[in-house]
């Protein structure tokens, strides 16, 4: 239609996937990294959630052109079905060979059960992959869970995604599905792209097919992501429709006006937008002189939209007042209970490149590389040790939790940000408040976090002479706002002790004189570009 007309060597945004003209942003490379995580000798449960149209599908079709080694793959595309079809279902898909006559629940689990085995015995990993997973019977998930309890004495027969909108989410929050939820190893939410994310979509899918990257102009670019709050199907209909336009009309460019004409047009946007901007749009209709109230109301009800996936907030309790107060933050908003913060916990190997990334954004490594071991080479020390939130708010690092379920299942999340009675995780669905109270239950007490090494020796005191002694004299008087002391002595006096002693006094740590590792982070809490608990970052 309009493709010749604007030298397009085909249409560029029809909405049906097509690998040609895929675009991985960085939320999308994450949710493919922890499918490929699940399809790993530890994989075994992984869920990915997403808004329509944000390309959960596109992430799942990357993953099936992957060439993954020794994995055999059942795709479930209709999940609408019963307990023994849906079994009978993953017995085709795999090519599982069972009686036709006479057919039990039991009989379909047997006989998947030895293909299993037979897979596992050869060497070959089965994946079980379910789309539209919200659309799951709460019958049918518990079946699910069943099929996990497939396994060898060391690792899972048998690995499942499920992928589903968020409504995913609060189905496996049920109380009668808590045990499915807890078996859950990876969790990644896909969000709508960025602005710039969007723009450089538009500008990836005009170049593969062959035509002007600079078709629409900014302002365009622009209001398409204002118009479709950067859901790559709704950026798809929104463009094709302005192009259809222009072609209509004569244009050879697309102007943010003609997007907002063409947004107006596709008949099928308002019930496709995700619910908060349908929100937004209801309230820019209000007439002008009602823009402060309007103002007002379209920030409550975002809010309650968000709030309205999430439990209830348990109580605040308070921690002792030896935890630095980082700032006095307001109120904070209603907080997930447990089980949901559980719900989005992520692999180990995510959160370390999350930690990582703080340190160092630039960095990257092979998945077969000892992190921590690398990191060393670059003077960045992985301090791991258990203690208490008092700890943490000394050292004023992000730092790895270790939590632990009921079940003892082991999980990890990235602590950001701490004061008196909350703490700011990175979690699947992006940074979230949680009260102490609440993870005081299910912290372990071990951290994990990372501190960059300015001298080579591990304890500095008496006997200590030389670089590290004058490295030491320098930092401490630094801290407190003085030239360094002249002349300046290489060897560790009194006079310097006493510095120390100080020093480990003023930041709760042990005082002993000696300096120590735990006194080595605390004095590089100052240095510019050092990511904290209190925000600071590279």
């Amino acid at each position: 239609m309009y493709a010749q007309y604007f030298q397009l060597r085909e249409m560029p945004f029809t909405i049906s996937p097509d690998p040609a003209y895929l675009y991985m942003s960085t939320r999308h490379q994450e949710a493919l990294g922890h499918l490929l995580y699940g399809t790993g000798q530890y994989g075994g449960f992984v869920q990915l959630t997403g808004e329509v149209g944000t390309g959960k599908t596109t992430v799942v079709r990357t993953l099936l052109e992957q060439k993954l080694a020794d994995v055999d793959v059942a795709m479930i595309h209709n999940p609408r079905q019963g307990e023994q079809e849906f079994v009978q279902t993953v017995c085709d898909e795999l090519g599982v060979k069972y009686p036709k006559r006479g057919l039990t629940l039991k009989m379909l689990v047997d006989a998947l059960n030895e293909h299993l085995l037979k897979a596992h015995a050869s060497g070959r990993r089965t994946v079980l992959i379910i789309d539209e997973a919200q659309n799951l019977q709460p019958a049918v998930l518990e079946q699910v869970r069943l099929l996990t309890n497939l396994e060898t004495h060391k690792e899972k027969l048998l690995r499942i995604m499920l992928v589903g909108q968020p409504e995913l989410n609060d189905l496996l929050a049920r109380p009668d599905l808590r045990q499915l939820a807890q078996r859950v190893t990876a969790r990644y939410h896909l969000t709508p792209l960025s602005a710039a994310e969007t723009a450089e979509y538009v500008r990836h899918r005009l170049r593969v097919a062959g035509g002007s990257t600079g078709l629409f102009d900014d302002g365009a670019l622009r209001e398409i992501h204002r118009q479709s709050g950067g859901v790559p199907r709704l950026i798809n209909i929104i463009c094709d429709r302005a192009l259809l336009g222009a072609y209509g009309s004569g244009h050879h460019g697309i102007t943010a006006e003609m997007v907002a004409t063409a947004a107006r047009e596709s008949t099928s946007m308002a019930a496709a937008k995700p619910r908060a901007l349908r929100f937004v749009d209801a309230l820019s209709r209000l007439e002008l002189v009602f823009a402060p109230l309007a103002v007002v109301l379209a920030g409550t009800l975002i809010y309650q939209v968000v709030m309205d996936h999430l439990p209830p907030a348990p109580a605040a309790a308070e921690v002792p007042a030896v935890v630095k107060p980082l700032l006095a933050p307001p109120t904070p908003p209603a907080s997930p209970d447990t089980p949901q913060l559980l719900h989005l916990t992520q692999p180990l190997p995510v959160v370390m490149s999350r930690l990582v990334k703080l340190w160092a954004p630039d960095f990257r490594m092979a998945p077969s590389d000892n992190v921590c071991a690398v990191l060393k080479r670059k003077r960045l020390e992985c301090f791991k040790d258990s203690g208490k939130w008092t700890d943490l708010g000394t050292y004023n690092r992000p730092a790895i939790l270790t939590l632990q379920s009921t079940d003892s299942a082991m999980h990890h999340v990235l602590l950001r940000s701490l004061d008196t009675n909350y703490a700011t995780l990175d979690t699947a669905m992006g940074p979230q408040r949680y009260p102490l109270e609440e993870l005081d239950r299910l912290w372990t007490g071990e951290y994990l976090l990372l501190w960059q090494r300015d001298v080579d020796d591990n304890a500095i005191g008496p006997d200590s002479r030389g670089a590290s002694v004058l490295w030491l004299r320098r930092r401490l008087a630094q801290l407190d706002g003085q030239p360094p002391p002249q002349p300046l002595y290489g060897f560790y006096d009194a006079g310097l002790r006493d510095q120390v002693l100080r020093f480990q006094k003023q930041h709760g740590l042990e005082a002993s004189g000696v300096v120590r590792t735990h006194t080595l982070i605390a004095l590089g809490n100052e240095r510019a570009g050092t990511p904290t608990l209190s925000g600071a970052s590279p």
